[in-house]
Parts: C-alpha cells; sequence; structure tokens
C-alpha cells in the first residue's frame, strides 16, 4: 500500500513538474511576444509611389503609421527600440538616404549624407555600426558607419554585384548576395549568399540554386537577402523554387541546407527576433494579389497572421523592441 501511494506521489510530483516546465517555456514565450513590435513597409498610395512606415504590436494587433510623409520610406532591418530606414524624401524619386527615429516616429534624422542602394543592412557593436551598401554610382564595396553616418571601414567583396549584408552575431563576419555579373539583366547573372570575414578575406560561396528547377523568372531571387539567426548558427533567406518563394537555412560553411518553412504562401523579407524564438515573415498568395505579415513561433512553428488586407502590398517586416 505504502509503496503504490509513493509511486503515485513520485508520479504527480513529475506531472507538476511537467506541467510547471511547460506553463514556464510558455509564459517566457509569451513575454517575448510582448516584448517586441513589428515594423514594416506599407504601399499606401500606388499613384504616387507612396510607402510608408507601419508598426504592429503583435499581442493587441494595433497598428500605426509612423512616417507619413509623402515619399518612399523602407525599413531594411533596425536594432533596438529605434526605426533605422532609408528614404527619398526631399531629394529625387527612389534617391535614398539613411534615417532614423523613435519607436513612435519622432527625433527622425538623417544618418548619412551619401545616396544608398536598395539593399538590407546589418548592425553590430550593440547597434553603435552599421553595414550598408552604398548606390552604385558612389562605390561598389560595403561601407562600415557609425550612427553618425561617418564610414570607418570599406569591405570589398571582389564580386562585381554585392548587396544586402548582414554582420554575424558576433560581428565578425558579414553574409550578402553577390554575383559575378553586375546585373540581373545580364545573362549567367547567378545570385547567391556568400559569406566573407569583415577584413576581406575567406570569401565563401553558401548556396546554390538548383540546376533542375526552371520555374524562377529572370527577376526572381535566387537566394533573397540573408538573415542570420541570433541564437542557432545558421543563416536564413528566400529562393524561388518549385513555382513560389520559401524561406531556407544554410549553414555558415555551406555544408548544409535545408527547407525552413512549409507554408503554402510565398516568403520572401523575413527577420528574426533578437532572441531567436520568433520569426517575422511577408507573405503573399503565387500571384501576389496580396501581402500580410505573418509571426512564426520558431519551438513550436505556429503561424499568426498579423495583418488585415486593407493594403495588398505589406512587406519587409522586422523586430522593434519595445521600449
Amino acid at each position: 500500500m505504502n509503496s503504490v501511494m509513493n509511486s503515485n506521489i513520485v508520479v504527480l510530483f513529475l506531472f507538476l513538474g511537467l506541467l510547471f516546465n511547460s506553463c514556464e517555456k510558455e509564459e517566457n514565450l509569451s513575454s517575448a511576444k510582448d516584448a517586441y513590435i513589428v515594423a514594416y513597409n506599407v504601399l499606401v498610395d500606388s499613384e504616387s509611389d507612396n510607402y510608408d512606415i507601419f508598426t504592429i504590436d503583435p499581442e493587441s494587433q494595433a497598428t500605426e503609421n509612423i512616417s507619413g510623409n509623402p515619399d518612399v520610406a523602407w525599413i531594411y532591418n533596425s536594432f533596438g527600440s529605434k526605426i533605422t530606414y532609408r528614404s527619398d524624401k526631399d531629394t529625387c524619386s527612389r534617391c535614398f538616404y539613411l534615417y532614423q527615429m523613435d519607436i513612435d516616429g519622432s527625433n527622425d534624422r538623417q544618418i548619412t549624407d551619401f545616396r544608398l542602394r536598395d539593399s538590407w543592412m546589418g548592425f553590430r557593436n550593440n547597434g553603435k555600426e552599421l553595414i550598408v551598401s552604398p548606390h552604385e554610382t558612389i562605390d561598389s564595396l560595403f561601407y562600415i558607419i557609425d550612427l553618425n553616418g561617418q564610414i570607418l571601414n570599406k569591405l570589398n567583396t571582389g564580386l562585381a554585384y554585392a548587396a544586402d549584408p548582414a554582420f554575424s552575431p558576433d560581428g565578425n563576419k558579414v553574409a550578402f548576395r553577390g554575383a559575378h555579373k553586375r546585373s540581373k539583366r545580364e545573362e549567367g547573372f547567378d545570385g547567391e549568399i556568400y559569406i566573407i570575414n569583415e577584413d576581406g578575406t575567406g570569401l565563401t560561396k553558401l548556396t546554390e540554386y538548383p540546376e533542375t528547377d526552371r520555374t524562377a523568372p529572370w527577376y526572381a531571387y535566387r537566394a533573397g537577402p540573408p538573415q542570420w539567426h541570433p541564437q542557432e548558427n545558421f543563416i536564413s533567406y528566400a529562393s524561388y523554387q518549385n513555382g513560389k518563394y520559401s524561406l531556407y537555412g544554410v549553414s555558415t560553411d555551406g555544408s548544409d541546407n535545408w527547407k525552413l518553412t512549409n507554408n503554402s504562401q510565398s516568403e520572401v523579407y523575413h527577420n528574426w527576433s533578437p532572441d531567436g524564438n520568433w520569426l517575422v515573415t511577408d507573405m503573399s498568395d503565387t500571384s501576389e494579389t496580396k501581402y500580410q505579415i505573418g509571426l512564426v513561433n520558431w519551438k513550436t512553428k505556429d503561424l499568426t497572421v498579423l495583418t488585415d488586407t486593407i493594403y495588398k502590398y505589406q512587406q519587409s517586416p522586422v523586430f522593434i523592441v519595445k521600449n
């Protein structure tokens, strides 16, 4: 009788322990979700080519237009609680310069005095340094700059085309899209994901588009802008394969390549939360009749659609830390 009671007590404690651990994990994930908002690009007026930056709270799903200028304002990665974006306000159409503002759109200021390529960017040194791609009329090298736009260093990849640079979590390496031709319009443009040391050594191609896949149009990404997972040792990117865009992962030495998600919709521009627990991505049907923003719990792979369908183009979501 005592042995049976003891066994029941042991089972009860085991159950309570599992329940506690499960609740603790759910609470941690919930609090992590509550720690961020998501900023993304919205085409608010196609006739005037007006893009604004919106934010949405994943918990309340409250949205806000925080830029509201008659310009092309695009967020392509950010750090901490600041919104770092490029805009063509007060200049020629799609002549981009880098800006930064607070999470509510206040304290807006210009960072660079040189024109930028339409390209993603990366951060290191606790957000105090950025790697950007200047416009091709300015330079073909990557620039490492500070938050005042001062050029600290230049990185030469040695390739004819290089864009969308992203620092590794330790800041010592850079992943980017590279090709041996200067433009997608050139025959043989082979845009893939590369990695290079910050001093320009160790250039390595990580991805290789499947030779048997003939579904991608000429303008599509063979390998889209790379994103480093902040905790796990891999790089994510989008690729147009089997008739649509999907997200893929590649190890940092290129030895392993796999599909990250199995959603029926196309996914391209995406971002990881700083703790690595969440993935946010834009999603569209293959005909691109509408784009929405989806939030993925990286532990459970559960997907939540955050946005409505008021606007057709809602793209390039980025995590911003709440104040």
